[in-house]
């Protein structure tokens, strides 16, 4: 919202100054019109004009209304005292920072060193007021004077040589209107989350090749809102403008001519144009063709209207902004760029929904949760977001649940006018398309829903993209079809109206009660095209076989179960009787969870399109003489139809493209297929040619019919969960055209492959019983043989010369003899050989862990393209490696005594559970190690040498800074008392359960940053009990050098807004953040000068002493007794804050809230014995820009998320959801220190200087001491 001060509320624009005397009759009096033409608000003394002499008060309130100043500085100006008492006022309104008036000099005939040295005549006039005025008026009138001479403006010296005074006026004129724009207060205070497309249209708008602009968006989106806002900080530049709204309802209202009449005479400045012919005529062309024009045409609806208004006739540079719910309709208006008008994001959503809902940008924290569901019920759209706040605004919180619940049920009137506007004008079938969406298929697939709709009316496919076009569906280039909200409701209740009382007589019924009354009551008519119900939001229903009878034109029925089904729900359809049910002709589209009845007989099903039976109890779907008419089937689906035991004959179904039968485990075998040329499924709608599917998965079937080689389109067959895990013992007869083989769990040991194919790329033969090797063509680029019984490998350099990856994880291998030269990646974890495998110099990947291998050393030499080697859990005592591609080497569990050597590129070690007990770390501008883990190892000293080479913050290098250590885990080192000379900017350090550690220090801070801020920096010290005070002072003061560098990193990316990138979710869930915790029930008073005994507290903010804008960081320190806590890797740390103004305004509002959620998520479960810990913690989401608030109070909790199958919590307060137990613990202390980081500060890490050297203060304004010269 615009506060009052506003420079764009001002009464006044432009204060004009200026000697009547001097200049009444020319140029003051020509710039005076020329500002007014443009439609300035100008304000001067009509008296000056003609005597000019004493200052009358209303000039003084003129000068304090207005937004800028112009003084026109002639040579007799400074005799005037009303002419300097206009000046002083005015400069004294320049130098108080908070008006930023601005002030422009004219020098006329006057030269500018005059005025600031006051010579020339300019002496003279002040000689003659030091004898007639106060001493105190001479001396404010000479400071003024001589200050607006130092001023850049604009020198008119006249002459032969100078320009003249038309140009001069026009440059003025043009700075005035853009120094106006530039100093009013953003956009988005007046019309929150317009900024970005207003710049985005403002970019359009000087682009020379582009001359008619469309603008395209649902009603109530912010068209007209947005295009006002660019017309009227851009008309002045033009020659003539005109803004004209409502296109459409006017020349419905009042005809073309009058509307075309009324725009011509506004761009040509005639009174009375009557042209009453389609053309107007080469008189008015060639008047308008001169003219640099800027019309907006506003909600046209048809392209014809364009052209009878005559655009084409606008002169060079003339812009023409059209706006419409219609796509098509720009596009046949010849517009050269449409702009799609984007939808609010959550986060300005919110704030312009509290603006009307709460008068001011944030919602309470009392409404936050209810103001959020209204956001998404808005999902973006302006108008909606304002009617809904308004019609809130003061109302109790049980009002506001009572609306909630009617939100889905019945359309904002206000709202629903606007957007059914958009309906108008669609034919019969693109109004039906329209309902059945909104009623049935919103969600679903794309492809699907487009060949449902055309099996009963043709051009559907053509009436979904109108649809789309005309904004009432979202875009089709989604794999699923959607559209808003509050279109699905508009919908919904233009159903609803077909008949109030009775929902039998209506055409489509969702609502459970509806479908419930109908069903229930056998109440069906021919009125009824489409039933859709949850059948989770009914009793237990008791259903006839005749139900359906009535319904003579029912064309689809959908009845679901949420969610993941399962055996144990319990079904509240229910029949009489079991053998079969009267379905209707018309059906297309058929999908009941849960079917209740045996049979599908006597069903007539030639216009069927989907059937979906899942979970039912069938065990035959119809008889096999029933010779069911199936030429329109496209997807059947029976997956889950445990006692289904055959698959009849589906000759008929020559167009059937998804075929899903898994988890049918009584079924023990399928049809013939080879007449199904059309069977497929569009798994990856990114590819536009489909990728065809037949799910099998885990049915009983033992043997696939050899037809299944006749599929010409199946080009991945038997996909990972197709025919796994099935009792299948002889390998199937498979087309040629296949990609992709899955039978992984199979019974079967020998492979029959078409050795010539050049089409199968994957091969998954994992944990079938085969003992040899199989024969398999050379065009295989991926084969997995994991859990086979094959003993030996031998490949040599020509056999499977196109292998990429080999898996044969968990096999019987003993001797493995590779030589191909493809090979990149080779899995034999867990295989029993003892020997190191001979294997090609091609290889990068290579898992050797689990196995019996001892030694390695010679064979790795010729290797020089090996990144990444697993040994972990081998024999191997040591290890001499030497290879300057290595990336990853994993040695974890092996019996290493002596810290290995470590390859210069090398990035992660991993020596988790080794028998090293010291090791001294070199790190060095060679040395690219980044991730180190030495978990549950024998560690007892760990110190890190880092070379000076590395680079510092007077010498940066991002290139060596990137190969700093910035991960290293040392959870769980019983043995471990010293970590020495840490890298001070570690992005992960976890020391948890390393219950010996007595010391702990930091190398020098200069040295270097991380770079990396997109994710949460932790110090973990879990149980660290024997920690002495002067390493805790470490831990601390490193935490706070972090926060402190963070703070001016995240405060430089405050206008990038994860919140309006990702969501509020993401921002709650990732948002980058700092934690950081050890044991102790201390808050040091060094680094949280404001502290609390309990879990709430209060603070002053510093003033910002500057006049630029400035940002607060918040970080905050808890302790809490954690002793019946279960680990730290299920911790949520929140924070409700206010912030309040100082003086206790803030745009009107007077204070904001905020809240801030750290969740700390890690799998690492700590030992039991935990007590007290405290706690240091900062995020990205605790940025907050000053708006100039005096006081900030919070309060803290801390929240464990447990599984429910842990066991019970023996703490206070905690709740059940969704599997999960929410405890919350208590906060015993809390302390807030804020880093204040000026927006105009260099946060750039390759230039700034330390990370603490910008001035951090505590909350009393003092120079906070986070940042020490040296940590140790």
């Amino acid at each position: 919202m615009a506060s009052s001060s506003s420079p764009c509320s001002m009464k006044h624009q432009v204060f004009l100054s200026f000697r009547g005397e001097d200049t009444r009759f020319n140029f003051a009096a020509h710039l005076l019109k020329a500002l007014k033409d443009t439609g300035l608000n100008v304000f001067f003394d009509e008296h000056t004009l003609e005597i000019g002499e004493e200052l009358l008060p209303a000039l003084s309130r003129g000068i304090a209304a207005s937004n800028l100043s112009i003084i026109v500085l002639s040579k007799d100006y400074a005799s005037s005292n009303s002419c300097l008492g206009e000046l002083s006022d005015i400069m004294d309104r320049k130098r108080n920072p908070t008006d930023k008036h601005i002030v422009l000099p004219i020098f006329y005939h006057v030269d500018p060193s005059d005025v600031r040295n006051i010579g020339g005549t300019f002496k003279t006039s002040f000689k003659e007021h030091g004898s007639k005025r106060p001493v105190e008026d001479v001396k404010r009138w000479k400071a003024a004077f001589a200050e607006i001479g130092t001023l850049k403006g604009w020198h008119i010296e006249g002459g032969k040589f100078d320009r003249s005074e038309t140009e001069y006026i026009k440059d003025v004129v043009e700075y005035v209107l853009k120094k106006l724009n530039s100093n009013c207060k953003s956009v988005s205070e007046e019309f929150v989350g317009i900024d970005d497309q207003k710049r985005k249209l403002l970019a359009l708008i000087e682009q020379a090749d582009i001359r008619v602009i469309g603008l395209w968006g649902m009603g109530g989106i912010g068209k007209t809102t947005l295009v006002d806002v660019v017309y009227k900080e851009v008309s002045p530049t033009f020659e003539s403008h005109w803004f004209l709204q409502n296109v459409s309802e006017k020349i419905k209202n009042k005809g073309n001519e009058f509307v075309r009449n009324e725009l011509l005479s506004k761009l040509l400045n005639e009174q009375e144009i009557r042209i009453d012919t389609p053309s107007i005529g080469h008189a008015y062309q060639d008047r308008l063709n001169n003219k640099k024009v800027l019309v907006v045409l506003d909600d046209v609806s048809n392209p014809d209207q364009l052209d009878f208004m005559g655009v084409k006739h606008f002169g060079p540079g003339s812009k023409i902004i059209v706006t419409s719910r219609d796509r098509q309709v720009l596009k046949n208006g010849r517009a050269n760029h449409i702009h799609e008008v984007e939808k609010l994001n959550e986060k300005n959503s919110l704030q312009l929904f509290s603006t009307f809902a709460f008068k001011w940008l944030n919602p309470s924290v009392d409404f936050r949760d209810l103001s959020c569901k209204f956001v998404e019920y808005a999902r973006g759209n302006p108008l909606a977001l304002k009617v809904l706040g308004s019609k809130l605004y003061t109302k109790s919180r049980k009002e506001w649940e009572g609306e909630v619940d009617n939100l889905k049920q019945y359309a904002e009137p206000e709202i629903s006018q606007v957007l059914k506007s958009n309906l108008d004008g669609l034919r019969e079938l693109e109004k039906n398309i329209f309902l059945d969406i909104a009623c049935f298929f919103k969600g679903e697939k794309m492809d699907l829903v487009e060949k449902i709709l055309s099996n009963y009316c043709t051009g559907a496919v053509c009436g979904i993209r109108n649809l789309a076009d005309k904004c009432l569906l979202d875009s089709i280039d989604c794999y699923f079809i959607s559209m808003h909200d509050m279109l699905e409701e508009i919908g919904k209740d233009i159903v609803r109206q077909e008949c109030k009382e009775d929902p039998a007589k209506r055409s489509r019924l969702w609502f459970p009660e509806d479908v419930d009354q109908v069903l229930r009551y056998n109440k069906g008519t021919a009125s009824i095209e489409g039933i859709k119900l949850d059948m989770s939001q009914i009793d237990k229903l008791q259903l006839c076989s005749s139900v359906f009878e009535k319904m003579l034109n029912l064309k689809y029925i959908h009845f679901y179960k949420p969610g993941v089904c399962n055996d144990g729900w319990n079904p509240k359809l229910i029949v009489d009787q079991v053998h079969g049910v009267s379905l209707p002709y018309k059906l297309r589209y058929f999908c009941w969870d849960y079917f209740p009845f045996k049979t599908l007989s006597n069903f007539n099903s030639k216009n069927l399109v989907v059937l979906i039976l899942r979970y039912d109890n069938m065990e035959q779907l119809w008889n096999e003489d029933d010779h069911m008419d199936l030429v329109n089937l496209r997807v059947f689906d029976i997956s889950f139809s445990k006692k289904l035991r055959k698959i009849p004959n589906l000759l008929g179904a020559i167009n059937l493209e998804i075929l899903d039968c898994k988890w049918c485990e009584s079924l023990l075998e399928l049809p013939c297929l080879n007449h199904l040329a059309s069977l497929r499924q569009d798994k990856f709608p990114q590819v536009p040619n489909p990728f065809c599917d037949l799910n099998l998965s885990r049915t009983g079937i033992e043997e696939v019919p050899d037809s299944i080689e006749h599929l010409r389109k199946l080009q991945e067959f038997l996909r990972e969960r197709d025919l796994n895990h099935c009792p299948m013992i002889k390998f199937p007869r498979i087309p040629r055209s296949l990609i992709k083989i899955n039978l992984s769990g199979t019974q079967i040991d020998e492979v029959s492959l078409p050795l010539d194919s050049r089409s199968l790329r994957e091969l998954d033969l994992s944990y079938c019983p085969m003992v040899k090797f199989p024969e398999i063509p050379r065009s295989l680029t991926k084969l997995n043989l994991s859990g086979t019984q094959i003993e030996e490998v031998s490949l040599p350099f020509d056999s499977l010369c196109n292998l990429v990856i080999l898996k044969m994880k968990g096999s019987r291998v003993k001797n493995a003899s590779i030589k191909l030269e493809s090979l990149r990646k080779l899995n034999l974890c867990g295989c029993p050989m003892v020997e190191f495998p001979e294997i090609p110099i091609s290889l990068v990947w290579l898992n050797l862990s689990g196995t019996l291998i001892k030694e390695v050393y010679s064979p790795f030499q010729p290797l020089g393209y090996l990144e990444d080697i697993y040994l972990s859990g081998t024999r191997v005592k040591g290890v001499l490696i030497n290879l300057e591609s290595l990336w990853y080497l994993n040695l974890s569990h092996c019996p290493i005594k002596e810290f290995p050597e470590i390859p210069r590129n090398l990035r992660d070690l991993h020596l988790s559970g080794t028998l090293i007990e010291e090791a001294t770390l070199t790190l060095n501008s060679s040395s690219s190690l980044r991730y180190l883990d030495m978990s549950g190892s024998s560690i007892q000293k760990l110190q890190c040498n880092i070379s000076r080479e590395f680079p510092t913050v007077d010498v940066p290098s991002p290139s060596l800074r990137s190969k700093t250590l910035s991960y290293m885990c040392m959870n769980r080192c019983k043995s471990l008392k010293l970590l020495s000379e840490l890298p001070p900017y570690m992005e992960y350090l976890g020391v948890n359960d390393c219950t010996s550690l007595e010391k702990l220090s930091f190398a020098d801070k200069n040295l270097y940053r991380f770079d990396y801020l997109d994710d949460m920096f932790c110090m973990l010290f879990c149980n660290c009990f024997n920690l002495n005070q002067e390493s805790i002072d470490n831990i601390e003061a490193n935490a706070m050098l972090k926060i402190g560098f963070l703070a001016e990193k995240w405060a430089a990316r405050y206008d990038w807004t994860w919140e309006a990138r990702y969501g509020r979710e993401y921002v709650r869930l990732k948002a980058p953040s700092l934690i950081c915790y050890f044991p102790g029930n201390k808050i040091s008073a060094n680094k949280f000068k404001c502290q609390s005994m309990n879990s709430s507290l209060s603070l002053n903010i510093a003033q910002n002493g500057g006049s630029g804008r400035r940002f607060l960081v918040f970080a905050f320190c808890l302790v809490a007794d954690l002793t019946h806590c279960h680990h730290f890797g299920g911790l949520e740390y929140i924070c409700k804050y206010q912030l309040t103004a100082a003086g206790g305004g803030n745009g009107g509002g007077g204070y904001e809230k905020f809240r801030s959620e750290i969740i700390f998520l890690e799998d690492y479960v700590s030992e039991k014995s935990m007590g007290y810990h405290v706690f240091i913690l900062s995020s990205m989401d605790m940025v907050k820009e000053d708006k100039n608030y005096g006081e900030a109070s919070f309060e803290f909790y801390i929240k464990s998320i447990l599984h429910d199958e842990e066991e019970d919590y023996e703490g206070e307060d905690y709740h059940v959801e969704y599997g999960f137990k929410e405890t919350y613990i208590k906060v015993e202390r809390c302390g807030v220190h804020v880093f204040y980081v000026d927006a105009n500060s260099d946060t750039d890490a390759t230039k700034n200087g330390l990370a603490g050297s910008k001035r951090s203060f505590s909350h009393d304004g003092e120079e906070g001491d986070g940042v020490l010269k040296r940590l140790k």
